[in-house]
This record gives C-alpha cells, structure tokens and sequence, in this order.
C-alpha cells in the first residue's frame, strides 16, 4: 500500500499525463539514447531520463541492495521507512478537487501503522528515516485549505529523520540529498572516465543560464538573469525552457553546461533546482543568488568551504545593475581550474549508481546519505538513551 501499489499506478500518479516511463528502471526512467555524441560512447548506457522526483524510488531499491542491511530488528542501528510520500501526494498537488483528508490518506494510514511497531515504541522514531522525494514544503500543510500534505507536521513525525531533496533548514530532522540526475554510474571505472571527460572539455562560453522567467512571481530575478544571459550572449549561453521542454529527453541542457565554464543557478519555484546538479556533474561551477539554494541544503555532500566549488552574487545587487558578466571575468584562468577541480572530484557524491550494491570502493550520493543518518543516528543515542524523545 505504501510503495508497490503507488509504483503500480504508475498511470494515475499525475493528473496530466502517465508517469509510467519515469518510473522504469528501478526509477531511473528510460534510457538517454539520444546522449550518443554528447556523451562517450561506453558511457551512454549509463545515462538515463530520469524524474527529479524519483529518489523514493531509487532508495527503496538501494536500501534492499545495501552490504549492512540487516532482518533481525534488535541489531539495527536504524529503520527506514519504505513510504513513497512523495508519489502518494503528487497528484493531489494542483487540484482543487481534492480534500485535506484525500492528500493525508496515506500519511495518515502509514503513522497508523508504524506507531503499533515494537521498535517504534522503543525510540519514538529518533532511530528511523524516510527518503521524501519531493522538497519539504509539499509535506508542510498547516490548514486543510494550503498546499500539500500535513505529513511532516504531524506529531509521529516530530523525531523522524526526513530525506528531501530540498529542506526546512530551521528543521534538524530535515536533511537536504542530491536530485536525481540522468547520470548512474555501473563501476568506479565509469566514474574515472566521466571526471577525466568533464575535465579536458573545450569550454566555449563564460556562463550559461538554462530556465524560464516566472511571470507570477514579483521582481523575478530569473527575469534579470534572462535578460542578462541574453544581452551578453557572446559570453553566455541561454537555454529557455519556456520554448522548449527542458524536463524531458533534450541533450541540449547536458550540451549548454559541459560548454560553460560558469552556470547560472538562480532559485527555481523554490529555493534549489535539480539543475544545480545537472550543472557540476557537467564540470561547470556553479554561481548562486541565494545561501539557500545550496550552502545550507547539502552540507554532507558538497564542499564546506562555498568559494571553493561556487560563486556568490546576492540577487539584491544583481537587480540594483552588478554585472554578472564582469564579477565572473575577475576570476582568473587558475581561479577558475581550481574551482572546476573541486566541482568535478565531488561529482560522486552527487550522483546516484545504477547497481543495487553501489559501486565498488566509491560513495556516491546514497552512501553519503546512510553513513551521515548512521553517524547521527549514534550521536542521538549517545545523548538520549534508547528511550527517551528528542523533543
């Protein structure tokens, strides 16, 4: 009820169009054949089209696959839950003509179930995860007439360690993983060729902007990165997805950012964007208007040190006339090797393996998510004792 059915009505998920194909693959999605050329030719087989949304799905298969999982409960040092929340609520998300209670149905079912659990009762959650495939404000309702569901508010969820690809930075239980890109490596050899790829590039532009302007959105500063992207194009590159349709299989996104030493990564609809990572596991640096959209999202997997992989421009000085083109001319020829090397040795850790076991000696995105939930889920039981609530 909670994974398999909501897979198996792959038809009904969305409430345009059939999400069948996004799903195939252990969530992967369909193959990128239309990659050849882009990309190397033994490397093809390792891109797919992936949803951004898909992470339930590839965790789920991950955690069956994972050395350490273990099916004697009393020497578990962790319990995942396998709940799709995401696709359980997706298609109740722009409609009218669903209720509160329609889109906390499964929420509601799930708690239900797992507060009867033995294991449960011992913890009250601290020691138990959920992966969250969608960001954390689509499970953020606090009245029957808002947005989403009520999932993450609701007082069984208060000591739950919640995966998202984008998270409520106020929340200590949130924690902030990767999209899900087009790219599963099947060994670390596959890994290896693509850093060495990326790296040996020919870069041809300065920077690149792949998006589309937010007309209901007030003061949009994609408009100004647009625009700006647009009058310099000598120097940037422009991808407007609201003449093409960046979300499906199009090579050009992939072609823009391998091309660019730079790529713009405004704030999307909210504060991060699958493009992010699009962007650095092409080799390109990312440059950031928000603290946001990356610093204070996915600590575990990138850099602590922001000016090492990115550049900063507040969006306030971009609207008041700083010239994107010329804070990005500053940097020098080894400013910007330096910065692209530390883009590329991270590209590991944000991209998700094909294989269930994962690779052979490098972590990727997932093992980075497991040995930080592991690690913190020792420090909560150092603090607190098994039997005591976090708060």
């Amino acid at each position: 009820m909670f994974n398999k059915e909501l897979f198996d009505k792959c038809d009904e998920l969305n409430q345009w169009n059939s999400m069948c194909a996004a799903l195939l693959n252990d969530g992967f999605g369909s193959r990128a054949v239309t990659l050849r050329g882009v990309v190397p030719e033994n490397l093809t087989s390792a891109w797919y089209w992936t949803d951004q949304f898909a992470a339930e799905i590839i965790f789920h298969n991950r955690m069956m696959g994972h050395k350490c999982r273990t099916l004697e409960p009393e020497g578990a040092t962790g319990f995942y839950v396998p709940f799709y929340a995401g696709l359980a609520v997706g298609k109740y998300l722009w409609s009218a003509n669903y209720s509160a209670r329609d889109r906390d149905f499964h929420s509601v079912m799930l708690l239900k179930w797992l507060q009867e659990q033995l294991f449960w009762k011992r913890s009250y959650g601290w020691d138990h995860f959920i992966m969250m495939g969608r960001i954390s404000w689509d499970f953020r309702r606090w009245r029957d007439s808002g947005w989403g569901s009520s999932f993450i508010c609701m007082p069984a969820m208060q000591n739950v360690t919640r995966l998202l690809i984008e998270r409520n930075t106020w929340d200590y239980f949130d924690v902030g993983v990767p999209y899900p890109t087009g790219f599963h490596p099947r060994s670390d050899a596959d890994i290896v060729e693509w850093q060495n790829y990326v790296n040996t590039r020919n870069r041809t532009s300065l920077y690149s902007f792949v998006g589309a302007t937010r007309a209901d959105i007030n003061v949009d500063i994609r408009r100004f990165v647009m625009n700006n992207c647009c009058n310099e194009s000598d120097k940037c590159r422009v991808v407007d997805c609201a003449k093409s349709k960046c979300s499906t299989g199009s090579s050009t996104i992939l072609e823009t950012f391998l091309s660019s030493n730079f790529c713009l990564q405004p704030r999307g609809d909210s504060f991060t964007r699958r493009s992010i990572f699009d962007c650095m596991i092409a080799g390109s640096i990312p440059v950031f208007f928000w603290h946001r959209t990356a610093y204070y999202q996915y600590e575990w997997f990138l850099p602590a040190e922001p000016e090492s992989y990115s550049v900063f421009i507040d969006r306030r000085d971009v609207k008041n006339g700083t010239s994107i083109r010329g804070v990005l001319e500053r940097f020098s020829k080894e400013d910007v090797e330096g910065m692209r090397a530390k883009v590329i040795e991270y590209i590991p850790r944000l991209v998700y393996a094909e294989h269930r076991e994962g690779l052979e000696t490098i972590k990727d995105a997932f093992d980075v998510a497991i040995d930080g939930l592991l690690r913190r889920f020792k420090e909560q039981k150092d603090r607190n004792g098994n039997n005591t609530r976090m708060w």
